[in-house]
């Protein structure tokens, strides 16, 4: 059986579950904080970094997100991901990649930082300056999630793919830190309000980070 070793507002691990879901594969979920450097968990991964998939009958360990969404597009069939032509599979990596480096580096890396780590582990407040800089990043990012979705009817074109999982991963870390203006973003915000409804999506909304609460309208399909 699968494992996968995650922190429920661990972007990454989102996308992963994500593509579980979409694909139906089994596995149980294992609380890992990565900012208290097990040493059990630096033996599977020494960079100490979620997500982290192993499945210990089969001596198996698979490390990072998109490593480990790749493997099972690779040795699933079911629900294609990355799929098209050499092109829309091109733009599919393309999109997914700048999720998790852009948009995870401008807007979710700060917000975690500033509302979820300074308060867990540092007890220190959030940086008010970084946190309206972050928001910005998002609002500038989300202007460019609407062009897509002005001409497509998801991110990596006609149908969904690992693009869309991974946009809905970070947007709803960036949502349940606060860090998303929706006002004026309806594109998106009907793309996400979709996404929110499938089944995969579910078990995410209702997870909680201790000490941290979502705003009210987090889990709201229609919000």
């Amino acid at each position: 059986m699968w494992q996968l070793y995650q922190f429920p507002l661990c972007p990454f691990s989102r996308k992963v579950r994500l593509l579980l879901g979409e694909k139906g594969i089994g596995y149980d979920l294992v609380r890992e904080s990565p900012w208290l450097q097990r040493d059990e968990f630096l033996d599977m991964n020494p960079a100490g970094s979620t997500p982290v998939m192993a499945d210990v009958e089969r001596n198996i360990t698979l490390i990072n997100s998109q490593a480990i969404c790749e493997y099972f597009e690779e040795t699933v069939e079911k629900f294609p991901l990355i799929s098209g032509s050499a092109t829309n599979r091109a733009e599919i990596r393309r999109l997914t990649a700048w999720f998790d480096e852009n948009f995870y580096g401008d807007v979710v890396a700060p917000l975690l930082h500033e509302r979820m780590r300074k308060r867990i582990v540092d007890r220190a407040a959030p940086d008010a300056r970084t946190l309206r800089e972050a928001m910005k990043r998002a609002n500038t990012h989300m202007d460019y999630m609407d062009y897509l979705l002005d001409y497509r009817n998801w991110m990596g074109g006609a149908t969904m793919s690992l693009a869309d999982i991974s946009a809905a991963a970070h947007i709803s870390v960036a949502d349940y830190l606060g860090g998303i203006d929706w006002i004026g973003h309806e594109p998106t915000k009907r793309w996400y309000a979709g996404f929110k409804s499938r089944p995969s999506f579910r078990p995410l909304l209702s997870e909680r980070m201790e000490v941290i609460a979502p705003p009210s309208h987090y889990e709201k399909p229609d919000f």
